[in-house]
């Protein structure tokens, strides 16, 4: 479902991107951390946040994996969004 609002509309694009390569609890984890490392509501999300949300969800994905290519993969797609 695409929202008529961009800010929460750029929360649903990150939560697919997370989707994909992390899978179903995507939703809940980038929503704790763009609360909790940017103190924001997800809703709230602005492309200029995408650069420090991505440093953080790849320290939070590297305690889980070793998988330096979905890492890489990951803050690519993320990136992205920015432009």
């Amino acid at each position: 479902m695409v929202s008529a609002d961009p800010q929460a509309e750029l929360f649903e694009k990150v939560v697919e991107i997370t989707k994909d390569h992390l899978g179903p609890a995507s939703e809940r984890f980038i929503a704790r951390q763009i609360k909790s490392h940017l103190n924001k509501d997800p809703e709230q999300l602005k492309p200029q946040d995408i650069p420090s949300l991505a440093e953080w969800t790849v320290l939070a994905i590297g305690l889980l994996t070793d998988d330096q290519e979905l890492i890489d993969s990951y803050t690519n797609e993320l990136l992205k969004l920015t432009k």
